[in-house]
């Protein structure tokens, strides 16, 4: 699933400069399952991304989301969100 994630995100968001809008637009994929099946770990990691790259608006769905979820799998999106910042 990393894989086509990075797929996905690297023209756009990779070779194309900072581009928060297409991280939270990942984000929102995974937390609605369009396109993909619902998985809010990674939709947590692709908004906190976006956040982090100055995304408001995914700042504020990251806030949401992560009220609904475990403490596991918060840890797991803070987690894989890091993991991907480092090697990108």
């Amino acid at each position: 699933m990393a894989r086509f994630d990075i797929e996905i995100v690297s023209d756009d968001a990779i070779g194309g400069g900072n581009r928060p809008d297409v991280l939270c637009e990942m984000g929102l994929a995974y937390a609605t399952g369009r396109g993909r099946p619902v998985d809010l770990v990674a939709a947590h990691k692709w908004l906190n991304i976006a956040a982090i790259r100055g995304s408001d608006r995914a700042a504020d769905l990251r806030a949401d989301l992560a009220a609904t979820m475990s403490k596991s799998d918060l840890a797991a999106a803070l987690r894989a969100a890091r993991e991907w910042m480092t090697m990108h």
